[in-house]
Formats: structure tokens, sequence, C-alpha cells
């Protein structure tokens, strides 16, 4: 199988290239290398994959770059590139966003439309999508109510996949990511942070009093589940499915686990809630494993263990 990933040096997309080239398939490893955080940290992300044989990187931006090369030959698309963060997105960002997650989505699935041996487009959406309006846990049947431009642009996106199924056949799927951590997660996100905090000494920069909850799903289980959703058979074009850990758990929560882990307390500095940022999610993911066959096997506080040994193995010498 040959598969076409874009957002392939980002958190997931990496990860994903990874277990791809692992279980035997060619890969196009598609990315911009934009400034969203550093992108010598998304090169580094692909180090092993751009010497391994069956894969090729090309620098490519899918709002400007000719596509149809780039589908050649290929069977599956795995389209994970975006311009990700919730409290980035407001007011002079938000362009930046219309590109990267509506415009280039729209362009690569016209040029899917033209692809006729395409056997899937799986869309990497956010439980973003769901805001803080629906029912919890969130079944795709709950009503999208995104409370950030991020999340309007990701339901944009999936949107653009409805549409291009119904119209043009395209064989889409879009999956409903909740709030996933684990090695190489993005710098700004939570778990990257306190962790670095922690090792660091510092204090964890803490936005909210703390009772936020999340329903967190390990790295290598959303790649399971993106990999299912590529190859399972007999699944309707335009599905969507959510991928949740299986549980919501408070952002003290994992302050604590992090601090039980490493052996001392870790330290808080209370800041303002940020607009954008909902109270609670939780995913219902009975979609995923009735269609897909898949299920998380990674609980929090085995994930939180695993991230902290990567972040101290890719900690600068002192």
């Amino acid at each position: 199988m040959h598969a076409l990933v874009s957002g392939a040096a980002g958190f997931i997309g990496s990860t994903l290239v990874d277990a791809l080239l692992a279980a035997g398939w060619r890969v196009r490893a598609v990315d911009a290398f934009t400034d969203s955080y550093d992108p010598a940290a998304k090169r580094a992300n692909l180090v092993a994959a751009s010497t391994h044989p069956a894969c090729t990187v090309v620098e490519a931006d899918l709002c400007t770059t000719p596509l149809a090369p780039l589908l050649d030959g290929v069977d599956v698309v795995f389209h994970l590139a975006a311009r990700p963060g919730v409290r980035r997105s407001w007011a002079g960002d938000f362009g930046a966003y219309v590109e990267a997650n509506i415009t280039a989505t729209q362009r690569l699935l016209d040029a899917c439309a033209d692809a006729p041996h395409l056997r899937r487009l799986v869309y990497a959406s956010s439980s973003s999508v769901y805001g803080d309006a629906a029912p919890s846990p969130s079944t795709e049947a709950a009503l999208p109510r995104p409370f950030s431009p991020y999340g309007v642009t990701k339901l944009a996106g999936e949107h653009l996949c409805t549409a291009y199924a119904d119209n043009h056949g395209v064989p889409t799927v879009a999956l409903r990511y909740f709030t996933v951590y684990g090695p190489r997660q993005r710098p700004d996100m939570a778990f990257a942070r306190l962790i670095d905090a922690a090792l660091a000494g510092r204090a964890f920069p803490r936005f909210g009093d703390g009772g936020q909850r999340r329903d967190v799903t390990f790295v290598d289980d959303v790649v399971g589940a993106t990999m299912a959703a590529a190859v399972t058979p007999d699944v309707a074009p335009g599905t969507v499915c959510n991928i949740s850990g299986g549980g919501a758990h408070r952002l003290d929560e994992a302050i604590s686990i992090v601090g039980e882990l490493m052996g001392r307390p870790v330290a808080v500095e209370q800041l303002p809630a940020q607009p954008g940022d909902v109270r609670s999610t939780s995913g219902d993911a009975t979609a995923a494993r009735t269609l897909l066959g898949w299920a998380p096997t990674v609980g929090l506080r085995d994930g939180l263990a695993r991230q902290i040994s990567w972040h101290r193995s890719h900690r600068p010498a002192e």
C-alpha cells in the first residue's frame, strides 16, 4: 500500500509515518514546515523516516503546490496537515487557519476527486467541533457548536469531506481526535508544557482553575485508529468517528500524576482561563469500536510516563 501523509512532520503525523513504514507501507510524507512551532523540531520528527527506503519526504504547501503529482500511485491519503491551536486562532491569525485548514483541505479533496484509484481519505478532525454545548459523552450525532475559530475551521473541513463524498464519491472518513498526547507532543500543548516545567523545576503556567476536564488519547492509540480507518472495508464515504481515550480527566489530576512520576510535586502558576478553551470534553467512541474494531489501550498514567521518558531523552544538554 502507498500512502500520502500530509502534515507528516507534526506530532501525530510523524508518529503515523513511522507506524506505516514499520507495517510495510510506502509513504510520501508531505509537510510545509510552517512556523506554527519550531520547524527544526518538525524536521527532527522525520529524521528516521527520511532515511527509510520506502519513504519520500516532500516539502510542499497544499494551498499552492500542484497536487496531482503528489497523488500519483497513492492508495490512501491521510490528511493531517492543519494549523493547530485554539488560542491563536482568533483575530489577526484567523486567515492563516482558513488557508491551512479549509482551503488546503478543499484543494486536496478536489484533487482526490480526480484520483480514481484512491481507496480512502482519512481526515484528522478534532473534538473542538463540539464546543461546550454538546452532551457528555458526545456522540457523532450531537450538533456541533465550536467554541473557537479553530474548531470552526476543523468542522468546515469535515463538511467539505462529506460534500465531496456525497457529490464526487471521494471515500472520506473523518476522525474527531480527543486531546492527543504522548512523545513528540506539540510544545504549546498542556502536557508538554507541564512536563517541561516539571523537569526544569519551574512552576507550570496553568490557565484556569485546574478543574477543566479532557478526554485524552495517547498518540499510539490515535495512530492505530487512523490506520484502521484507512483499511477497514465497508466504511461508508462521509463517515465520522470519535477517537477518544475513554474517560475525562481533570487537569489537576494530570498535574498530580506528573508530580508522582517525577517524585516531587509540580508548582503551579495560576493564570486566567483563555478564550476558546472549553470546560470539558468527553467522547463516545462506540462508532469507532463498531465500524473500525478500534479501542484505546493506554491509560493516562502509563501514557504520561511514556511522554516524560521522551521529554527526558530529548532535553537539551546542560
